[in-house]
């Protein structure tokens, strides 16, 4: 029995023994399969880790390649502002060495000393209490150099990271330059200023295709509005004296700019506020923007005060001309008679011989009405020398007409004649047939060949060793202009003095007044003509001007008449 229970008791322990080792053996093979699990999740950790250290030595390698390559400076600060980097570019802007400058203050290397203890301030108002006054913003403010030079940079901060202790980066660039040039251009913009202020010169710039009008600060000031005020053209327009719109409607200059390759020159009146005139004169050359678009760049100048000043100097020479006819009037007193006398002496004989006829037997009554008719004729003659006289040297104003060159140039010489008679001057007259007209003011014109006559005889007042000839010649000249000239053998000028010849107050006789030859060129210069002297090959000089032909003057005068000042506004 005994042997029995101890078989069964071993077989027990057997069956427990198996059991024990058949779960030991699962155990086991578990834990080979987890060890197994594990060694490939670390495996897998150790791949990824050296994956994670791969790209941030490939960051590294790349932010080190930014640093180094960048055009700005970069400089990184820790949380107690100590420099943490220091790229090439800001070693070359501020002139220390990177490792002479990692873990220092940025205070005390780039700060300005004025300036470090308001940075500072800053900083810890930042780390106290989070408010950032210049964090994501683009600043300008002064950095200063390692031979402490002090210069303008612009600064932009970020920091990094948005958690845990911070630091932060900044890009600084050199801004010297900049400032330099912004410097320049408010300089030199300031100089354009005053020198358009100084000159009432205005300026502006208008591209076609948008309307787009820029105006300066003067023009703005010359039309009198308020600067800033968006410009359009009918804000222009309601500037521009109401006949002188009509005239660039006329002109159809807008509709002729919006073509392009056009420049112009025009003048034109402003009407004021006030009522008041202005009168400008403006440029405009047409050119293209960077876009290829058609664009008018124009200067506009103020010149009422040059405007007026002309219309008093005008006045001025109208009285000057009016007093230089006065005055020649006592020196030709005798022409005069001698010019009334000739028509009178006839009136007083057809009378005498009409009252013979009427008292013959039978009256010669076929005869007496042709006397009378003789009579009627004498006594228009008279008149009109009256008349012509009276035109001469009274004071009325000019009036352009067609005038025949050489039939004035005649009544001026038959004016004239009886005191070359008594100088003992030989007249010669040449003047061309199928003269052309030209348009003019024609008392005005016989008062210049007055004039030239009368110089021409006092010039030859004192010549007793040849003949005292003038030669008063008329001709058409190539270029669709009348030509007069009068030739003397007297006493010619000095070369030196031919360019003060003309000058107001400026004469070669003891008794003159130098104020013929000066109101002269005046008269011509207003008929768009041209005055002026030459010395003759032998003795004497010769005085000559030129004059457009008639059509060609009335054309440019109808062109011009609200542009320029009419011939007739000074004499």
């Amino acid at each position: 029995m005994k042997k029995t229970a101890a078989l069964s008791q071993q077989k027990q322990i057997a069956g427990e023994l198996d059991r024990r080792v058949a779960q030991r053996t699962i155990e086991l093979g578990d834990a080979h399969e987890e060890l197994g699990k594990n060694i490939v999740e670390r495996g897998l950790m150790e791949e990824k880790l050296r994956q994670e250290e791969q790209e941030l030595k490939q960051s590294e390698a790349r932010k080190a390649a930014i640093l180094e390559s960048a055009l700005d400076c970069i400089v990184t600060i820790d949380h107690e502002g100590c420099i943490t980097e220091f790229n090439p570019a800001a070693e070359h802007t501020f002139g220390y060495r990177r490792v002479d400058v990692m873990g220092r203050h940025l205070a005390d290397i780039m700060i300005p000393p004025a300036l470090r203890e308001k940075h500072r301030q800053g900083f810890a108002r930042y780390l106290a209490t989070g408010e950032a006054r210049v964090l994501g913003k683009r600043i300008e403010m002064t950095a200063v150099r390692a031979d402490g030079s002090e210069f303008p940079v612009e600064l932009a901060i970020t920091r990094i990271p948005l958690d845990g202790p911070p630091s932060f980066t900044g890009y600084l660039r050199d801004i010297t330059e900049r400032k330099r040039a912004e410097q320049a251009l408010r300089r030199s913009e300031a100089f354009l200023a005053e020198g358009q202020h100084l000159g009432q010169i205005g300026s502006y710039s208008w591209r076609v295709a948008t309307d787009e009008i820029t105006w300066s600060a003067e023009l703005y000031r010359i039309y009198e509005i308020e600067i800033g005020v968006p410009v359009t053209l009918e804000l222009i327009r309601s500037r521009v004296h109401p006949e002188d719109v009509t005239l660039i409607e006329k002109m159809k200059m807008v509709e002729q700019s919006r073509e392009g390759g056009h420049n112009f020159e025009w003048q034109y009146r402003l009407r004021m506020p006030d009522h008041s005139i202005k009168y400008m004169h403006a440029v405009a050359h047409s050119t293209r923007d960077q876009d290829g678009q058609l664009e008018y760049i124009a200067s506009v100048q103020d010149v009422t005060a040059r405007r007026l000043a002309e219309e008093a100097r005008d006045k001025a020479r109208s009285e000057l001309t009016h007093v230089a006819r006065v005055m020649s009037l006592g020196t030709l007193t005798a022409s005069i008679a001698h010019e009334v006398n000739q028509p009178l002496s006839g009136i007083v004989t057809n009378a005498s011989t009409c009252l013979r006829m009427l008292a013959a037997d039978p009256p010669n009554v076929e005869g007496a009405r042709e006397t009378a008719r003789r009579t009627i004729r004498d006594g228009n003659r008279a008149s009109e020398v009256i008349t012509r006289l009276r035109a001469l040297y009274g004071k009325k104003d000019p009036t352009i007409e067609s005038v025949d060159l050489n039939e004035a140039t005649r009544e001026v010489i038959a004016l004239s004649w009886n005191d070359l008679q008594r100088n003992r001057v030989i007249v010669q007259q040449e003047l061309a047939d199928g003269l052309p007209l030209i348009a003019g003011d024609r008392v005005q014109l016989q008062q210049v060949i007055l004039n030239l006559i009368r110089n021409a005889s006092d010039a030859m007042s004192t010549v007793d060793d040849r003949s005292r000839q003038l030669l008063v010649r008329t001709e058409a000249d190539e270029d669709g202009h009348v030509r007069l000239s009068v030739k003397d053998a007297g006493v010619a000028f000095a070369p030196q003095s031919a360019d003060r010849l003309f000058e107001s107050f400026y004469t070669t006789k003891n008794d003159g007044v130098g104020i013929g030859l000066s109101v002269s060129r005046s008269i011509i210069e207003n008929h768009h003509g041209r005055l002026w002297a030459t010395l003759n090959d032998g003795p004497g000089a010769t005085f000559s001007f030129c004059i457009p032909c008639g059509s060609e003057l009335a054309t440019d005068a109808d062109d011009n008449r609200d542009l320029a000042p009419d011939v007739t506004d000074a004499a």
